[in-house]
């Protein structure tokens, strides 16, 4: 018969404060750890620079010629900013709210103080054609702004649709004038 003795382990108590210690250190580690995973994960969700350029563009207004406009690229849309003559400003606020497809006085469509200039989103609101009618050589249609030839809507020189089978006007960005010679899209 075998003897029946059990072996008696000795435990020594440990010390609380090393307990408490390694504990801390392991917390604070898988802490450190869990940040470290996160961030990159959080921060990708962050626009990239590229699209924080673009958030906003600053225009300077100089050298556009009166009578002409230029194209400009903000948030990946064409933007138009044209430099208007008397004969366009008058034209654009003469006309009766009852003759256009999407009413809209000329004054709600430019900054007070700057008549002159129009500030539009170059996109048709039919299909999403780009309009001809910023440089002085294209066709501008019946009413002098812009000209669709996909489909042949046309815009006046405040950028109402006037005739063709866009339902809307062009669509004014948010912009500011810094001064009198620069904005800012956006």
């Amino acid at each position: 018969m075998a003897d029946s003795t059990a072996a008696v382990v000795h435990h020594t108590p440990t010390d609380p404060s090393k307990r408490d210690f390694l504990s801390l250190v392991t917390a604070a580690g898988a802490a450190i750890g869990v940040g470290a995973i996160a961030w990159p994960f959080i921060d990708s969700m962050n626009p990239s620079k590229d699209v924080l350029a673009l958030s906003s563009v600053e225009v300077d207004l100089t050298p556009i010629q009166e009578g002409s406009g230029i194209t400009i690229v903000w948030q990946g849309k064409p933007i138009f900013v044209r430099y208007r003559t008397p004969t366009e400003i008058k034209a654009a606020e003469d006309v009766k709210l009852g003759d256009l497809i999407e009413p809209q006085a000329d004054s709600a469509r430019v900054k007070a103080g700057h008549s002159q200039w129009i500030v539009l989103i170059g996109i048709c609101t039919h299909l999403g054609c780009v309009p001809l009618g910023n440089k002085p050589s294209d066709p501008r249609g019946e009413w002098g702004g812009w000209f669709c030839p996909c489909h042949g809507s046309q815009y006046d020189t405040s950028g109402r649709v006037r005739h063709g089978p866009a339902p809307l006007n062009l669509y004014v960005p948010p912009y500011a004038f810094e001064s009198d010679t620069k904005i800012k899209v956006g």
